[in-house]
């Protein structure tokens, strides 16, 4: 029963390696991907069940026990950013028939969005950490074509950046697990936390502890975020709202679960890095969302802003502070792909990019205009929408703990949030219009009926904020208390 965990890894894989075939054949690759797509959510939707019935659940490849085989892990926590995933990716592949263009199509664009999809979700169910590596550089590889589909001279200087940054990142990648093999003997989490503690975490293990706080950090867009707006800003928006949406999470679900087990004994350290790292990735990222007039880089650096946020929750480390960032992290999935898509169809609407450039458009397109000021309220936490609950909650952690100074800096990011993009809402959406009615272009339904189920969504996941409690209650519950993780991988309770 437990094999149905690795199936949202397997079944993009072999999905995609099939539409390599079919590459010519737009049509039926459209319908094959949403298929798998909507496939690979059911099976989320009923795994996320079934974890809160009968506990974490887990899959021994080959038979072979912990620690000494590969294995995959299913707990509150990973489904919850499978299933996110999923639907995110579900929504942009709809908002991409209508805008990608059959050129993009033809060359194998839905087989590397699966295999994207594929390490995304391996990366977040996989149960060692080598595994978590060979689940990056999957994640990685699709992404390094992605990003380059359709060769502008933007994307190419943008993806050598890119590529450059991440293949460093994974080189350290590699050497942090060689120290960390070592000096432990092992690469299973569960039991790398159990020998964390029998040992104790001393000067080495903080120090490799540090250096896998930086490889995150660079793959997260953590502080270490200089490559982050120019990527993410470059492919087109569908590729852009993806990576927006997915890439930096991968990071953070690896902060997240090497600093909650393995790393947690002298946070004194390491907790404290994070809080600076954090604190200083909101300040930056706030001067970059108000520096720039480029809707693409404004919503970039709207992702650095998030980023920071969530890894406040962590720095904190309290079970309040894990839940809120929890909660937010699921928010920002699907408000982040939500407003690069909106930015994407303006971009097509008009044909520019700079917010001094455009105006009056909620004249011409009155619903992409109120969800334009949907996803605005949502991004900056304002009730009843999704990104409230997680600002309240990771509030509430601050100020139990007395981290004050993140505290302020978490709230004050919320209003550079908002002005940056009321920025975008005043100038762009309000005004007099530019476009006349002969000039006007039909607003396509393919790209505004994913934008407006994000927006659901996004409303939704506020409203329903009780519904999903229940989950993100026992991820931060499972991630505050390594030894529920432990047991239920080394078999403890037996």
């Amino acid at each position: 029963m437990n094999n149905i965990i690795v199936l949202p890894l397997i079944i993009p894989i072999m999905i995609g390696v099939l539409l390599v075939f079919f590459n010519r054949q737009v049509k039926l690759q459209r319908i094959i991907t949403l298929v798998t797509l909507l496939s690979i959510t059911g099976i989320s939707i009923y795994t996320l069940n079934t974890i809160q019935k009968e506990g974490i659940l887990r899959l021994d490849f080959g038979g072979w026990e912990p620690p000494f085989g590969i294995l995959f892990v299913a707990d509150s926590f990973s489904m919850l950013l499978v299933l996110t995933a999923s639907i995110v990716t579900t929504l942009c592949m709809m908002y991409a028939f209508s805008s990608i263009g059959e050129r993009h199509e033809k060359m194998y664009f839905y087989p590397f969005v699966l295999f994207l999809l594929a390490g995304v979700n391996g990366s977040f169910l996989t149960g060692d950490m080598f595994n978590l590596f060979v689940c990056f550089e999957v994640t990685l590889l699709a992404s390094y074509v992605l990003i380059t589909l359709g060769g502008t001279k933007r994307q190419l200087r943008e993806s050598i950046k890119y590529v450059v940054i991440n293949v460093v990142a994974s080189w350290f990648f590699l050497l942090a697990l060689a120290y960390l093999y070592g000096s432990l003997g092992t690469l299973n989490m569960a039991h790398l936390s159990e020998r964390v503690a029998e040992a104790g975490q001393d000067p080495l293990l903080t120090t490799i502890g540090i250096l896998f706080l930086v490889v995150f950090s660079v793959k997260a867009g953590l502080l270490l975020f200089f490559w982050l707006p120019g990527s993410y800003s470059a492919p087109p928006m569908a590729i852009a709202a993806l990576f927006g949406a997915l890439l930096t999470k991968v990071g953070i679900y690896a902060l997240f679960r090497t600093f909650t087990i393995i790393f947690y004994h002298d946070p004194f350290i390491t907790h404290t890095l994070l809080g600076i790292m954090a604190g200083i990735t909101l300040i930056v990222g706030c001067m970059g969302a108000i520096a720039y007039k480029d809707m693409r880089l404004i919503a970039s650096y709207n992702v650095v802003i998030a980023v920071g946020f969530m890894l406040v929750g962590l720095a904190i480390g309290t079970t309040v502070a894990i839940e809120g960032s929890i909660y937010y992290i699921v928010h920002d999935m699907i408000a982040k792909a939500m407003l690069f898509l909106l930015v994407g169809t303006m971009i097509s609407l008009t044909g520019k990019t700079r917010i001094n450039e455009i105006s009056g458009l909620i004249k011409n397109y009155p619903l992409l205009g109120w969800m334009f000021f949907i996803v605005t309220c949502s991004l900056a936490g304002i009730p009843p929408l999704s990104g409230f609950v997680g600002k309240i909650l990771v509030g509430q952690g601050a100020i139990e703990s007395g981290a004050y100074i993140l505290l302020a800096l978490a709230f004050l990011s919320s209003i550079v949030v908002l002005y940056s993009l009321l920025r975008i809402f005043l100038n762009s959406i309000f005004g007099e219009t530019i476009i006349s009615l002969e000039d006007e272009t039909p607003l396509k339904f393919g790209m505004i009926f994913p934008i407006f189920l994000l927006g659901i969504g996004t409303l939704a996941l506020g409203l329903g904020a009780e519904v999903v409690s229940v989950y993100v209650s026992d991820a931060a519950n499972t991630l505050t208390n390594p030894s529920i993780y432990i047991d239920a991988i080394l078999g403890r309770e037996e």
